[in-house]
């Protein structure tokens, strides 16, 4: 979170705002937003202003609320189109999805946590975190995993870092000794698991999606749960995640797909 000595200017602090915003998932108050962020009220009023004018917020005078604005939703769209997997990724989801059955998720890194970009819902649909557009924590699901364990060494230590290495289940590796062990492992096997370690019930194998260089572009999971299945019968498709996840890497790369945070 951005302060008034915020590196990036003025451009950091309007974004650190528009991040403050999206993280209510509703409409929220202007004292709602001047509790929970670190700005001064007078700062906080001028950015608020400023970003409904231009369209970034919306203000609802009857409720006074301010909520995402419909340019960004523009940008979002432009952002999918240019920046995200998902359209190279499309029919590779859709196949994986009417061959298993199960729930499909498609990510990227978004600095050192994971952006769900896109998701096929299984045959018999499952309640989960993870939906398109949510951010979720690297170090305790299986996308995640796959993508840290593929990083370079710099890259790594910076993801790390931003780890709040919460312990959400009894199964979360929830140490950076006992992450790194794990992600060796899933270097070695070029695959990784969620071992029900972000929400009781959910496991899934994933891989990462790479370039011919081994640049980490993304990553692509079969999930499922442990009343439907196991993770030995989820490791048995591990081979076709990671073809189609090698597929999309290379359609990706013949895109020129940029380089990711």
């Amino acid at each position: 979170m951005g302060s008034e000595g915020h590196t990036d200017g003025t451009v950091g602090k309007a974004l650190d705002i528009l991040d403050m915003v999206a993280r209510h998932d509703r409409p929220a108050r202007f004292s709602e937003l001047l509790a929970s962020g670190p700005f001064p009220k007078a700062t906080l009023y001028r950015f608020l202003q400023t970003l409904t004018n231009q369209g970034m917020l919306t203000y609802d005078a009857d409720r006074g609320t301010y909520a995402l604005g419909v340019r960004l939703v523009r940008l979002a769209h432009a952002a999918w189109s240019q920046s995200s997997l998902a359209p190279i990724a499309l029919p590779y989801l859709d196949e994986l999805a009417a061959e298993t059955g199960e729930t499909i998720h498609l990510a990227q890194m978004d600095q050192g946590q994971v952006l769900y970009v896109d998701k096929r819902n299984a045959a018999r649909p499952v309640e989960m975190f993870a939906q398109a557009g949510k951010i979720g924590p690297a170090y305790c699901t299986g996308v995640g995993k796959a993508m840290l364990a593929f990083l370079p060494d710099e890259a790594l230590d910076h993801a790390l870092a931003r780890q709040s290495f919460h312990r959400h289940t009894d199964h979360t590796l929830d140490t950076p000794a006992r992450l790194k062990a794990e992600l060796q492992a899933i270097r070695a096997r070029g695959h990784a698991f969620d071992r029900e370690e972000h929400e009781p019930g959910i496991i899934c194998c994933a891989a990462p999606i790479l370039t011919r260089s081994g640049r980490v572009i993304g990553a692509l999971s079969v999930t499922s749960t442990t009343a439907r299945t196991t993770l030995a019968a989820l490791e048995e498709r591990s081979g076709r995640i990671k073809q189609v996840a090698a597929r999309i890497g290379a359609e990706a790369e013949s895109w020129r797909f940029p380089e990711q945070g």
